[in-house]
């Protein structure tokens, strides 16, 4: 079963996800500990503003979100390797 289409049952197929859900679902974090850590580069997670606005509601795309899951998967199974 593929990250994206559980996310998509998740989240009732919306495509972009609000950060506020993704802080406390995925991350367990506050939205400003999210935003910041993405700032600073140590989340790769692209934020989607849905418009030019600063006041704008900001999320993160499902396939993001889907792909950034995948990847820490992939690189946790990396090290489970390295350690036998």
């Amino acid at each position: 079963m593929s990250t994206a289409f559980l996310l998509m049952a998740q989240y009732q197929g919306r495509p972009v996800i609000p950060i506020e859900a993704v802080a406390e679902d995925h991350f367990r974090m506050t939205t400003p500990k999210l935003l910041e850590r993405i700032s600073r580069g140590e989340i790769k997670l692209p934020v989607v503003r849905m418009s030019d606005s600063q006041k704008a509601a900001k999320g993160v795309h499902l396939s993001d979100l889907a792909d950034y899951i995948d990847a820490q998967a992939d690189k946790a199974r990396k090290e489970a390797q390295a350690l036998r």
